[in-house]
């Protein structure tokens, strides 16, 4: 488990190319074959993934979490990026198929990843926050997620966002989750920016070809810096920080927050007309 500091906006303002990159950019969040891990101290969320290529791979709590078992405190939602997976957990196991989404609550003791088939391996990308309550494990597929179209062709973002872990839909005790599909034609996501100083925020990239690159939009709104992106890689957004994006082609990603207030809504526009 990789552990990463918060760092304050002004820090941030002086940093170079690679001190961005180890701050905010998780380059290899799936493992193959193991758990990878990142604690991040903004809202102490953890990211993570792991691509079960030959056997079956068990999460276990890295000894700085100072736990039992990986969730004696915390929450976990999980979503499916490959082919055909499974969770198995001690109160039973879940079927994911590409795009669904695993609730885990405060207190599941075992969590194993495995794939169903060698050939097109189950990748699975998690985020887990601390919790105070336990709420019921339960899992939901794309197709009944809530979901909304926004954008449009001409401004180059038309995508589909769907909500899985929310007020209407699965139930935390402060995890927000789901994932936005641009369609094609369409790069840039999270247009008109904005921040939300109640709540940090990971973006995890995938299905983008090896050849292309997102770029990601990072800092305050006036002072903004931005991350090249791979597949499969993920970005710390802290509080204070704008997050949008434009890739070299059509993409998905993972958005996941934790933090004060859950509504989804909740955000402090940042006009593009007034981005420096």
């Amino acid at each position: 488990m990789e552990i990463r500091f918060q760092v304050s906006p002004d820090e941030t303002a002086s940093m170079q190319t690679e001190e961005l990159r180890r701050h905010f950019l998780c380059e290899e969040i799936i493992g193959n074959d193991r758990v990878s891990t990142v604690y991040t101290h903004y809202d102490r969320m953890m990211l993570g993934g792991t691509s079960p290529l030959s056997k079956k791979i068990f999460l276990e709590a890295d000894e700085e979490l100072r736990a039992m078992f990986f969730l004696e405190r915390r929450e976990m939602g999980i979503i499916n990026v490959g082919g055909k997976g499974l969770v198995e957990t001690d109160t039973g196991k879940f079927s994911l198929d590409k795009l669904s989404c695993l609730y885990l609550g405060k207190g599941t003791k075992t969590v194993h990843f495995f794939s169903e088939s060698a050939l097109d391996p189950a990748v699975f990308y998690f985020l887990s926050v601390k919790a105070h309550t336990s709420y019921p494990n339960r899992i939901l597929k794309k197709e009944e997620a809530s979901s909304v179209e926004m954008g449009s062709e001409e401004t180059a973002n038309r995508r589909t966002i769907y909500k899985y872990i929310h007020a209407d839909g699965m139930p935390s005790c402060q995890l927000v989750m789901g994932l936005t599909v641009l369609t094609a034609g369409s790069v840039w996501n999270s247009v008109p920016p904005h921040t939300h100083t109640r709540r940090m925020e990971a973006y995890f990239y995938f299905d983008l070809q090896p050849d292309q690159r997102i770029f990601h939009f990072m800092g305050r709104p006036q002072e903004t810096r931005h991350l090249l992106v791979g597949n499969h890689q993920a970005v710390i957004s802290p509080p204070w920080s704008i997050h949008c994006g434009c890739g070299t082609t059509n993409y998905s990603f993972i958005w996941g927050m934790a933090g004060e207030n859950m509504t989804f809504t909740d955000m402090d526009p940042a006009p593009v007309s007034e981005l420096r």
